[in-house]
């Protein structure tokens, strides 16, 4: 059955301007049901003009990340609820290496009751939300400044981050492939990623659930370096028989409840 042109249209109008699209967004932004977005997608699929992924659909080649501004916008109860839980790993006084990213933004925010930590990030974000609060000493990579991820990059960067051993390095992460293991978007990120993983003690990955079937383009690392994986939700097989293997611990951030009133 071949649908109407102006459905598959519009769906990827609104793919060229977000990137990716929720099957919900899209039934709300065409006002249709879900089943109706979900048969238009299976045909622009079978055309080969976009990928499908877990709860959603991406245009083919579209493995570019969205900008920061955008990014911290998205999914904000699973970001808040996996920072809490990557906090509890945290002890007072502990050193932390801490990447760029809409997730690590949120566990910054969480690790604002910690006491003495010593903190070396690229991120511009997480550098001013713990500056100046308590005992928190930061250090803010130098290098490149890039606009689209609020953050530096490049050489001076990258040595800035080896001149520290933490005890924890705490990362965001653009997609976890079953045969790739961690991957990311962009090539400079990566290595900011990968040292500071080589300078930590133990690595925690903090990624929300469409991380499970994101695509992304560059290699961070296979499974092993990383101790333990926090998320919303539990990764599919494939997956949890890699973090297995390389014994990685997974663990689900409880979602937020609200308390019942008086």
């Amino acid at each position: 059955m071949n649908f109407p042109t102006r459905w598959q249209s519009a769906i990827l109008d609104a793919l060229r301007v977000t990137g990716r699209e929720s099957i919900a967004s899209l039934a709300e932004r065409l006002n249709v049901s879900d089943e109706t977005v979900r048969r238009h997608v299976k045909d622009l699929v079978e055309q080969g003009a976009v990928h499908r992924v877990h709860g959603g659909v991406i245009l083919v080649g579209a493995l570019a990340e969205p900008p920061f501004s955008r990014r911290i916008k998205e999914r904000v109860a699973a970001k808040r609820a996996i920072a809490r839980t990557v906090a509890e790993q945290v002890a007072d006084g502990m050193t932390l290496l801490i990447d760029s990213g809409s997730t690590t933004t949120y566990v910054a925010q969480a690790l604002l009751q910690k006491n003495g930590l010593t903190v070396v990030t690229n991120s511009l974000e997480i550098a001013r939300t713990l500056v100046g609060r308590g005992d928190c000493a930061v250090h803010l990579a130098g290098g490149a400044l890039r606009a689209d991820i609020g953050a530096t990059v490049g050489y001076e960067a990258l040595e800035l981050i080896r001149e520290f051993r933490g005890d924890l390095a705490i990362l965001s992460i653009g997609a976890i492939d079953p045969k790739d293991g961690y991957m990311d978007f962009d090539i400079d990120e990566a290595r900011v990623a990968r040292t500071m993983i080589d300078r930590a003690d133990r690595v925690v990955i903090a990624a929300d659930a469409w991380k499970f079937t994101a695509k992304a383009r560059v290699r961070v690392c296979n499974f092993e370096p990383i101790s333990l994986l926090v998320s919303d939700a539990m990764p599919p097989a494939p997956l949890r028989q890699q973090f297995e293997a390389a014994g990685t611990e997974i663990v689900v951030a409880p979602a937020e409840t609200t308390a019942e009133p008086a």
